[in-house]
């Protein structure tokens, strides 16, 4: 079994300009930008490649931009020979995994992450939901605060990205995050940073969109997977067509347990990490999860090509 798994970004790693230099190298990448655009019936690579920011950061253009990006690195990656043993993905970022390990279409894929976008923003309006990372605080204290301002009756508010040891995301009404974040403080966390996001992601307030999202789920065309997905919602490596949409189901508005999804790939003998599209922060995740493991970054030519000449030769 190889010991390569392969990791795609979720939402906050877009930038104006992701992806282009992949087109203009291998075209490869460039058609899968132009099967994006023409799912969508848009054109998704300007905005990708251009902007503006403000367009670009919108949910429902930001989820399939980055998927988009993440397939175009994939393919080169893929097709120069780069062999992986397992797949996963964070919260958006599931939806590239499940398309990198031929589970689902990329046209479909698209589409979808687009409704899910859309949906998304659509279940809280702007500014009656937060979200916030809790740095420096364990995650059990961080989950007692969330408790404990939920009593207060300001709202839903509960700990929805188990990111990394010290690093935990919270969600919800503005009101209890903002209850939650000051008695996280109260507790010790180091710092408690409000997040520029325009929903509480991955919370109980996402049920609107993941009631809306799950009969689309339903009626696409998922296949058996090539290598197992390590789900967000339980940290299971899945290969099922029910498996995978389980998992994309219910992830709308439940936790994102990236903690011990890398845990569970360290100890079933993953040691090197790929993280495939825009930006590194997954990479700085796993390795404060696990100082041991070695991570690669491949969204640029440059890391790419470093990929290529280090894992495949």
């Amino acid at each position: 079994m190889t010991t390569v798994a392969v990791l795609f970004p979720g939402q906050g790693s877009q930038t104006v300009g992701m992806g282009r230099d992949l087109a203009l190298r291998w075209p490869a990448a460039a058609q899968v930008f132009t099967n994006v655009d023409g799912a969508l019936g848009t054109p998704l690579s300007d905005l990708c490649w251009n902007g503006p920011e403000e367009d670009l950061r919108l949910t429902e253009n930001t989820q399939p931009a980055l998927l988009a990006h993440s397939i175009a690195a994939w393919k080169v990656l893929s097709s120069a020979g780069l062999e992986v043993g397992a797949v996963a993905g964070h919260s958006l970022g599931e939806y590239s995994a499940v398309v990198a390990a031929g589970g689902l279409d990329l046209a479909d894929a698209a589409r979808t992450v687009r409704l899910r976008g859309r949906l998304m923003q659509e279940a809280v309006p702007v500014g009656e939901g937060a979200m916030a990372a809790v740095i420096g605080l364990d995650d059990n204290l961080v989950e007692a605060a969330c408790s404990d301002e939920e009593t207060s009756g300001c709202g839903p508010v509960a700990a929805v990205n188990f990111n990394s040891p010290g690093q935990v995301v919270i969600a919800g009404s503005a009101a209890a995050v903002a209850g939650a974040a000051e008695r996280c403080k109260e507790r010790g966390a180091r710092h408690v940073l409000p997040l520029p996001v325009s929903a509480p992601f991955h919370s109980v307030l996402m049920a609107p969109a993941r009631k809306g999202l799950a009969p689309t789920l339903h009626e696409l065309d998922f296949r058996p997977l090539t290598a197992p997905l390590y789900r967000n919602v339980d940290a299971a490596a899945v290969s099922s067509p029910d498996e995978v949409r389980d998992g994309l189901i219910r992830q709308v508005d439940a936790p994102v347990l990236w903690s011990e999804t890398i845990r569970r790939m360290r100890a079933d003998g993953f040691d090197t990490f790929v993280e495939v599209g825009t930006g590194k922060v997954l990479s700085g995740l796993v390795r404060r999860i696990d100082r041991d493991a070695t991570c690669y970054q491949a969204g640029t030519v440059e890391t790419v090509e470093k990929v290529l000449e280090n894992l495949v030769g």
